[in-house]
């Protein structure tokens, strides 16, 4: 038999924003393009994280999303009262908050990986927090730039000519979409989702779809020359390399570059 344990603070209220007190102490400090960063998030996906106060408004944790809740002049905010605290338990959760956030790590190479993605998704990077300079120092780099070319992608390519071979293949040979399906009816029969979440899992779900690019490469060959350039601009097929790394599709990682490397003799 297991026991709940009673937390003093597991009921979100929505409360005046006027009847929100800042901790006059509060260490941590915000700044104007943090707040606008907090603002855009909150506009972007709600209120995932109650501000936390006690029983008198004052505010524990959220003094940044309060802020940014001024600047969208709301006049409401969710929030959840720690009933109960005493003023040493409240004055160091204000710190905790802040100090056991800035504790965790980053795996660099699964964050690159991601922000590529939301990249390609087409996604707006502003709202991620992450500065164009902070993305680009976590692109893979290649290993003889000596900083003449500022460019994160490489653009030593040395390009195939794909040649045709048969008739062209039915649309429904270039993708497998069966754990795209799967996930869909998944998302689709909880009803417990918000729309806002559920509208944000199906687009998570399209990354699942599998592409197959011999296939692709084949139908290409095959199609009208309006349908060849949205296959362009899409980055399904990569023509002009150039114009494909202005737009932001070439990510070649360190590992793919390596074994380009091995496949050229050594030559990078």
């Amino acid at each position: 038999m297991t026991t709940k344990t009673h937390n003093p603070a597991d009921k979100v209220e929505r409360w005046s924003i006027d009847k929100l007190t800042p901790y006059a102490r509060n260490s941590r400090t915000h700044s104007d393009e943090q707040i606008s960063q907090l603002a855009a998030s909150i506009k972007e996906w709600g209120w995932t994280t109650p501000v936390l106060v006690d029983e008198d408004g004052s505010i524990i944790a959220g003094h940044g999303r309060t802020l940014a809740a001024q600047r969208l002049k709301m006049t409401e905010v969710p929030v959840m009262v720690a009933k109960g605290w005493s003023d040493a338990k409240k004055r160091a959760y204000v710190i905790a908050d802040n100090k056991l956030a800035m504790n965790a790590g980053w795996d660099e190479q699964m964050l690159a990986l991601e922000l590529t993605e939301l990249q390609d998704l087409g996604f707006g990077m502003e709202l991620i927090g992450f500065s164009k300079d902070e993305i680009a120092a976590l692109m893979p780099k290649d290993p003889d730039d000596d900083g003449a070319d500022t460019s994160k992608y490489t653009k030593k390519i040395d390009a195939p000519i794909y040649q045709p071979t048969g008739d062209c293949p039915p649309t429904a040979a270039l993708y497998d979409p069966a754990k795209y399906t799967q996930l869909t009816a998944q998302i689709h029969q909880n009803n417990d989702l918000a729309p806002e979440v559920k509208e944000f899992l199906l687009l998570a779900a399209t990354r699942h779809i599998r592409f197959d690019f011999e296939q692709i490469a084949e139908f290409y060959a095959h199609a009208d020359p309006d349908t060849q350039q949205l296959m362009e601009e899409s980055a399904l097929v990569i023509i002009d390399f150039d114009k494909a790394i202005s737009g932001g599709y070439v990510k070649l990682s360190q590992a793919m570059g390596k074994i380009y490397a091995s496949e050229k003799g050594g030559e990078q």
